[in-house]
C-alpha cells in the first residue's frame, strides 16, 4: 500500500509539473484570405496570388513568463516553409513589422510576411482579432476594395477588427542572431522564397516579451502569407518569473528540454462534406479525380483513402513533417468510388502528410496520428 501511495503521489507531481510548463502551446490564427480585388489593387505591393492566407503565430504562455526566442541549434531545426512562395510586400514590407498604423492603410502591407516578438506594427501589439476592442481599426485608403474580403475561413473581417492595439508601453523589437542575409531575404521586401531552415540562428526579444494582455499572455511571434500549404517546426525559449529559462523543442528532446507537439504545424486543407459524411478536398476537383478524402482523422492506426477516379495511374506518397518519404504506392482506379487503407500503427504519434497524384494533378492532406 505504501508503494502504491508513493507511486500515485509521484504521478501527480509529474502531471502537476507538466501542467505548469510556462509555454502552454503555439497557436495559429488565419488573419486574412485575399481575393481577386486584393491582387488587382496590389500594383505597388508585390505579387499577391488570389486565395493567399495570412497566418499569425502566437506563443501562448502562462502569466509571468516571457517569450525570449525562437531558435534553431544543432539537433533542433528551425523551419518555416510553404509549398509555393511567401508573400512579401515590396512597399513597406520588412523582416519585422516596422510600418506604422497609418502606413498600414496603404495597399497590402498588413499582409506582409515577417517575424515579431509582440508587435503587429510600430507602437502596436499584434493580438487575436477576436479579442480586439474595435478602436482605431485600420481603414484602407489605397483603394476601396483592398483588404475587404469577408472569407469565413478568416473569421472576423479586417474591416471590423484589425488585430492591432496600442498598449501602455511599446512592444519589444526583434533581434536577429546568427541568420545570414540570404536566409532572412526569404521574408524581406521585394524577394521571394519558400523555405527558411537553420540549425544556428534565432529571432529573439532581448528583454523578453509578454502579451498585451499579461494574464492571457499570448505573444505574436510571426506573420506569414502564402497561397500554398504553410508549415513550421519551431523551438522556443521562455523566461520564468524567477529568472530561469525553459526550452521547448519540436522533437528529440534531451536533458531539460520539453517536447511540445504544437511546435510542429501544417496548415489544413479546406474541406467540405459529401453525402457520405466524408470530407471532400475542394482544392482537388477534376474530371479524373472527383474527390479525395481520408478518414478517420485523427487516427490511432489505420487511415482510409477514399476517391473517385476514371483512370488507372493513381499514386499516393506518405511523408513525415520533415519531407521524408515513409510509404508510396500505385493504386488501381475505376469509375466508381475506390478506397485504400494505410497502416500507421508502426509510426510514432504526430503529423504526417499524404499526397495523392493522378495524371499530373496532385493534392495534399494532413494526417494526425494519436
Amino acid at each position: 500500500m505504501k508503494k502504491i501511495t508513493l507511486l500515485f503521489t509521484f504521478t501527480l507531481l509529474v502531471l502537476f509539473a507538466r501542467a505548469q510548463n510556462g509555454l502552454e502551446c503555439v497557436e495559429v490564427e488565419v488573419y486574412y484570405v485575399s481575393n481577386a480585388n486584393d491582387t488587382l489593387a496590389n500594383a505597388d505591393g508585390g505579387v499577391l496570388p488570389v486565395g493567399s492566407k495570412t497566418y499569425r503565430v502566437y506563443a501562448d504562455m502562462q502569466q509571468g513568463y516571457k517569450f525570449q526566442a525562437a531558435y534553431g541549434v544543432p539537433g533542433h531545426e528551425l523551419r518555416l516553409e510553404t509549398t509555393t512562395l511567401f508573400f512579401n510586400n515590396i512597399d513597406r514590407g520588412a523582416t519585422s513589422p516596422t510600418y506604422t498604423k497609418p502606413q498600414a492603410a496603404s495597399n497590402t502591407v498588413m499582409l506582409d510576411s515577417w517575424f515579431s516578438v509582440g508587435a503587429g506594427c510600430t507602437g502596436n501589439y499584434g493580438i487575436f482579432k477576436s479579442v480586439d476592442d474595435g478602436v482605431a481599426t485600420v481603414v484602407n485608403n489605397f483603394a476601396p476594395q483592398v483588404l475587404q474580403n469577408n472569407d469565413i475561413a478568416a473569421g472576423i473581417p479586417l474591416t471590423q477588427e484589425d488585430g492591432l492595439i496600442a498598449g501602455t508601453g511599446n512592444p519589444e523589437q526583434v533581434t536577429f542572431v546568427g541568420f545570414t542575409t540570404p536566409e532572412l531575404d526569404v521574408f524581406d521586401a521585394g524577394t521571394v522564397g519558400n523555405l527558411l531552415s537553420t540549425h544556428n540562428a534565432s529571432w529573439a526579444s532581448l528583454n523578453g516579451s509578454k502579451g498585451y494582455d499579461t494574464v492571457a499572455n499570448k505573444v505574436l511571434i510571426g506573420q506569414f502569407t502564402t497561397d500554398g500549404i504553410f508549415s513550421f517546426k519551431l523551438n522556443i525559449q521562455v523566461g520564468t518569473p524567477s529568472g530561469g529559462v525553459e526550452n521547448y523543442v519540436a522533437d528529440s528532446a534531451v536533458g531539460n528540454e520539453i517536447l511540445l507537439s504544437c511546435l510542429t504545424y501544417v496548415s489544413p486543407v479546406d474541406t467540405t462534406e459529401d453525402t457520405t459524411g466524408v470530407g471532400i478536398n475542394n482544392d482537388f476537383v477534376s474530371s479524373e479525380i472527383e474527390s479525395f478524402s481520408i478518414y478517420p482523422n485523427p487516427t490511432n492506426d489505420i487511415v482510409t483513402i477514399s476517391y473517385y477516379n476514371t483512370i488507372s495511374n493513381v499514386h499516393y506518397t506518405l511523408f513525415d513533417v520533415e519531407g521524408k518519404v515513409l510509404a508510396n504506392k500505385e493504386l488501381n482506379g475505376r469509375a466508381v468510388k475506390n478506397s485504400e487503407q494505410i497502416d500507421l500503427s508502426f509510426f510514432a504519434n504526430g503529423i504526417y502528410i499524404l499526397q495523392l497524384s493522378a495524371d499530373g494533378i496532385t493534392t495534399t492532406k494532413k494526417i494526425i496520428k494519436n
